[in-house]
């Protein structure tokens, strides 16, 4: 995901919510106080981007599925890791 330094951040999301079952519309400001964006992820599956969202995590891959929106965890939580977010998409799969 590139990012433009002066874009708007804020965007309207359709993310998966695997404690509810369900998708849902979250309205997400994407800021490097909030977001840690992967650079080498050009794989399709990799985990490109984590954020920290309302008291939980948003686990976005390098690919066309939907992010999904853990709730409870942070990127402090797992060391602003890839393999523990991967991790953590597959369990929720």
């Amino acid at each position: 995901m590139k990012r433009d330094e002066g874009a708007d951040n804020d965007m309207k999301l359709t993310v998966y919510n695997p404690q509810k079952g369900r998708l849902e519309m979250l309205d997400v400001e994407f800021t490097s106080e909030n977001t840690t964006w992967f650079k080498d992820s050009s794989k399709a599956g990799e985990v490109s981007t984590i954020t920290d969202y309302d008291g939980g995590l948003l686990i976005k891959n390098h690919d066309y599925t939907y992010p999904i929106w853990v709730y409870d965890l942070s990127r402090a939580s797992i060391g602003n890791n890839r393999e523990k977010a991967n991790q953590i998409v597959q369990e929720h799969k």
